[in-house]
């Protein structure tokens, strides 16, 4: 039997290594690298989930993605969602610089700003079902000004992505609020007073002190917010489950798949959005690298 004490103190430390790295390891290939791999094999077959056979069919499933508008429908309406992104960011950076400063009450708006964030998803998609339904909330508010007339949100193609989005952006903003307002608090304080002897007012404070200081939390927020508005899927699922031109790439992938039983077009779609968020990925870690080669010069 080998006995630790009969190693050296380097070999002791990889057999410990080893030992306690075994099993995460084991655990980590079987239900993640072979799925994985499984997924990258099936994109290239037809094979329906419940045969043991199934027909190689190359590159065929990718090209039906590109050219099927079922398919590739879920792209165009992560439009709404990309620059809802843009939105979000730019609510969240306002509020967050508004309540750095001394406002009155500001950590009560803190917290409903943040609200949301602690929130299901699931919770939150049935709370704008009642608020976007014909005679909801939404509607009674507006009756109040005197629209009698309000459109349906949900069931109008034209607008029932802008209405998700709009649910979507309520649920995350407070994400990069709490990013941005600790930020923005890690900006020294005598770099305000400096400029408010120079005559310097709150725009000023922000456009040269705020926005410099924290261009790269910037910079990760929004590349966060651009991923995440690749494949929305909770809020759009529960609240519509797809329909009236409300698809997603990723509704559409789960419908394909456990609906249709096209694990192979499924495969496929998974695929595709997996590489994606690698492009994602990698595009975040290039500029994050860029940020700080341009903070050391």
């Amino acid at each position: 039997m080998l006995r630790l004490s009969n190693l050296s103190y380097r070999a002791q430390r990889i057999v410990i290594i080893v030992s306690f790295s075994f099993i995460p390891i084991a655990l980590l290939v079987t239900f993640g690298y072979l799925p994985v791999l499984g997924m990258f094999k099936y994109s290239f077959t037809d094979w329906n989930g419940l045969s043991p056979s199934y027909h190689w069919v190359g590159f065929d499933n990718f090209k039906t993605i590109f050219t099927d508008e079922k398919y590739y429908e879920g792209f165009i309406n992560s439009i709404y969602y990309f620059v809802g992104s843009f939105v979000q960011l730019a609510i969240a950076l306002y509020f967050a610089t508004i309540l750095s400063f001394a406002v009155r009450g500001k950590s009560f708006f803190k917290g409903v700003l943040f609200f949301p964030s602690m929130i299901n998803s699931v919770a939150v998609g049935l709370i704008f079902l009642f608020f976007f339904r014909p005679e909801g909330t939404l509607d009674s508010i507006l009756g109040f000004f005197g629209i009698t007339n309000p459109p349906h949100w949900l069931l109008n193609p034209k607008i029932i992505n802008i209405s998700l989005v709009g649910a979507s952006l309520w649920r995350y903003l407070g994400f990069n609020f709490i990013l941005l307002l600790g930020a923005i608090s890690s900006v020294p304080s005598d770099l305000y007073e400096a400029a408010e002897i120079d005559g310097a007012n709150r725009w000023h404070q922000f456009r040269y002190i705020i926005l410099p200081s924290i261009r790269r939390i910037v910079s990760v927020t929004l590349i966060l917010s651009i991923s995440g508005s690749v494949a929305p899927f909770e809020i759009p699922y529960i609240m519509t489950g797809g329909s009236n031109g409300s698809n997603t790439f990723v509704i559409q992938t789960v419908k394909t798949t456990f609906s249709f039983n096209k694990y192979g077009m499924g495969s496929a779609m998974a695929v595709v959005l997996f590489l994606i968020v690698v492009l994602v990925t990698v595009i975040q870690k290039t500029f994050i690298k860029e940020e700080k080669k341009n903070d050391r010069h």
